[in-house]
């Protein structure tokens, strides 16, 4: 069949196979240009088909030559239907690690149930026996508690009062207000349980009775932090809360994990266009100011620019991991520069439908967003039949 981008408000309802394989090949290319770095070799990603999961998995396993295991929730494709766009960026990730003669399996599942987490320890006691590395990075708006059997949503809402501000709509380019209602004590509660650490230190729990965290494992999940102009919406409103509590959590896990001589880490990354990111209002304006200003600096990142440098840089630099004063990894470092922000700080006062052609990067969003879907990548023919029938070969 001829794939198409067929857009839902903000999601794509289709993905393309050849793209999406294109996409993993091109990080899979950077990766390996930037040079071999000493890290962990058996790792276990959860959250690991999309975003900062899958460069961590692919920095990981072309990086630092490590077995992977990797967890995730996707739809897998159905004659005339196609999959979602990490079931394809999986199938492609695990042919070119069997290529390049590395271990890599995968389990489709939910991540916050028992059963999931019960899979992934079995497969690492029979195929790695220990892993030195567990990234976390789960993005999920809904979790079904595998103890209450009580279904949570997350909110995306500010925390006190009404937020009003621009927002563009990166399909038309047009800049508007938007108001947003202030949460109730219900929302804060239901997203800090499904986006907080609750589930992350749960993953840590279980695995190290079970025995397959190795002497010195690292843990790392995933948060933002942000500047002023988006904190009313994100991180001083419920998203920002259960960035707190997530936070939080590193330190619960660190000291869990003394008698191993673990650590546990929560690394604050830059805004980058996902599918998460592309349904927050003013974020996607931001981003756009942001990706016009960091790319006129050269100082612009994607998420595997982002999880390479985490690895090489911090995490496994050789010394001690630097943080700082809560403790966190900023590899956000660049985009909240003073000039950088400042600069960005100026364009959003400018910010409106017409000036925006100009002063954004409106088409580098929208390439992004097409990106995630398998579309939009030079050297893949999108008027040609494509096999929307990809299969995981660990999958069965």
């Amino acid at each position: 069949m001829i794939i198409e981008p067929r857009m839902r408000g903000f999601i794509c309802l289709t993905a393309h196979p050849e793209g999406c394989a294109q996409s993993v090949k091109n990080q899979i290319e950077y990766v390996k240009s930037k040079g071999k770095i000493n890290g962990p070799k058996r790792v276990l990603v959860v959250g690991a088909s999309t975003g900062f999961g899958l460069a961590s998995r692919i920095t990981a396993a072309f990086g630092s030559d490590a077995s992977t295991i990797g967890v995730f929730f996707e739809k897998e494709p159905a004659p005339g239907k196609t999959a979602t766009p990490g079931w394809y960026n999986t199938a492609a990730f695990e042919q070119e690690a069997k290529k390049a003669g590395l271990y890599a399996k995968s389990i489709n599942g939910d991540a916050f149930s028992n059963e999931i987490k019960q899979q992934t320890i079995d497969m690492i006691k029979a195929d790695l026996g220990q892993v030195d590395l567990v990234i976390y990075s789960l993005a999920s708006p809904v979790r079904l508690h595998p103890v209450t059997g009580v279904l949570h949503r997350s909110a995306l809402k500010p925390i006190g009062q009404t937020f009003s501000d621009k927002t563009v709509d990166f399909h038309t380019g047009n800049v508007s207000q938007v108001s947003i209602e202030p949460a109730v004590q219900e929302d804060i509660d239901n997203t800090i349980v499904v986006m907080g650490g609750e589930d992350w230190a749960m993953w840590i729990d279980a695995m190290k009775k079970a025995g397959v965290l190795a002497n010195g494992a690292t843990t790392v999940a995933y948060s933002y932090i942000g500047p002023e102009v988006t904190e009313a919406v994100y991180r001083k409103g419920t998203i920002g809360r259960a960035k707190d509590h997530l936070e939080a959590t590193a330190f619960e896990i660190t000291e869990a994990l003394n008698e191993l001589n673990g650590k546990a880490y929560v690394s604050v990354n830059k805004a980058l266009v996902t599918q998460a990111s592309s349904a927050i209002p003013v974020i996607p304006l931001y981003i756009s100011l942001l990706y016009k200003t960091m790319k006129a600096k050269g100082l612009h990142e994607g998420c595997i620019e982002q999880m390479q440098r985490l690895f090489a840089d911090r995490l496994f630099n050789g010394s001690e991991v630097p943080v700082d004063d809560q403790g966190r990894i900023r590899i956000d470092d660049w985009e909240m520069r003073d000039d950088v922000q400042e600069a960005v700080k100026t364009l959003w006062a400018q910010a409106d439908t017409e000036t925006l052609k100009t002063i954004g990067d409106l088409a580098g969003y929208k390439q992004d967003f097409l990106n995630l879907f398998g579309f939009g990548f030079e050297g893949v023919d999108y008027l040609a039949d494509a096999n929307e029938m990809v299969s995981i070969e660990s999958i069965k």
